[in-house]
């Protein structure tokens, strides 16, 4: 079979090693737009378990991922200058650069060299491959060609969010929230090495017109950033990497195959970055569509089983995701609660937990809200 993965993120990368691996006389080829060192941000973050979906079929990678990672056990708020702790949140990161190059080894251990710096303007320069794959992103070229096919949509979210990076250390997983006169700043930020942050800003749509982010460059917008975040950077400054104001894209298919074409990744659907799940469900993707084709030999019904098999299990997390996305779209509002009702407002955006299940999940915290609450 003659396999043809367009993008070169988490999704292709594992998706051409996992196919290789179990299928070494496949002819796969790899395609990526950008060069191999190309990323935006700085950190990836990883909810719950980071990586140990990995484990059970491919230690290895697990192993050469995990060692990477900074790790922590609790999530920190920071709200009218108070500092809340929620225990037993736990999350883990890696720098973004650093998990390609890890996935780059893998997928060249198995013989794949993808080709870098090669945009594909159209799939008729691709007729020749019997299976197409687009992990190529929010952009897809796959999804876009054959969006009504796909039952495809894009919509976007009003909050704008720029990626930076510092130098400062931060212990746990932090969200500072911050009201100013140009309006209301919330910041995630942690450490994905020893030495080295992600510094995620994100404004409300009144307050990015109020502070004119739309019509200033880079560097002043960063300026404006450090001032409102001093304390929380402690001298440190932030550091540009394309850190341009964006706003959170919803991708959605109905279908997630057509024909010989099938979506994975950012590609098929998108997760608020606030949950951390994104790479995680992309890389969980890739392992379910390899399964598909493994136990399927006829191409349709291997597709089609890919997508009855994942997508219960993507919906619900994607709901997860939404509800935390529309939490954040509204959080100007929600910072007029007193910080520990701040924070269990935060805690339970998701929809996905409650008061008892937190009571076993952070007991130091459900402590504290009920002492404050009376």
């Amino acid at each position: 079979m003659r396999i043809a993965i367009l993008g070169a993120g988490p999704a292709g990368l594992y998706l051409s090693f996992l196919l290789k691996r179990r299928r070494p006389e496949a002819d796969i080829t790899v395609i990526e737009q950008n060069p191999a060192d190309a990323t935006f941000g700085f950190g990836v973050v990883f909810s719950d378990r980071a990586l140990e979906f990995l484990r059970e079929d491919d230690e290895p990678t697990y192993a050469a991922i995990v060692p990477q990672m900074e790790s922590w056990n609790d999530i920190t708020l920071v709200h009218r200058g108070e500092r809340i702790v929620i225990d037993g949140v736990g999350f883990a990161a890696i720098g973004r650069l650093k998990l390609l190059q890890l996935l780059q080894e893998r997928a060249l251990s198995v013989g794949i060299a993808p080709i870098y710096r090669r945009t594909v303007d159209t799939l008729d320069e691709l007729t020749s491959f019997d299976l197409i794959v687009g992990a190529d992103g929010v952009n897809s070229l796959v999804r876009r060609t054959h969006a009504e096919q796909f039952g495809a949509s894009v919509c976007y979210l009003t909050n704008r969010f720029a990626w930076f990076g510092t130098g400062k250390r931060f212990e746990t997983l932090t969200q500072t929230f911050i009201a100013t006169d140009l309006g209301h700043f919330n910041a995630h930020h942690y450490r994905f090495t020893p030495d080295l942050s992600t510094f995620i800003v994100e404004v409300d749509a009144p307050t990015f017109e109020r502070a004119g982010f739309a019509k200033m460059s880079e560097q002043d917008a960063r300026a404006i950033c450090e001032r409102v975040f001093a304390d929380a950077l402690g001298g440190h400054p932030l550091i540009s990497n394309n850190s341009i104001w964006r706003r959170f894209p919803l991708v959605r298919n109905e279908r997630w195959s057509y024909g010989n074409h099938v979506l994975l990744g950012d590609a098929l659907h998108t997760a608020h970055f606030s949950i951390g799940s994104g790479t995680r469900l992309a890389m969980e993707d890739a392992i379910a569509l390899d399964k598909a084709l493994a136990t399927h030999k006829d191409l349709p019904t291997a597709l089609q089983a890919y997508g009855a098999a994942r997508r219960p299990i993507l919906d619900k997390l994607v709901a997860g995701a939404n509800g935390s996305g529309e939490w954040y779209e509204h959080f100007a509002e929600h910072m007029k609660l007193s910080p520990v009702d701040f924070a269990m407002s935060y805690i339970i955006r998701s929809g996905r937990i409650n008061i008892e299940r937190l009571r076993k999940l952070s007991p130091r915290f459900v402590e504290r809200f009920e002492r404050e609450r009376g």
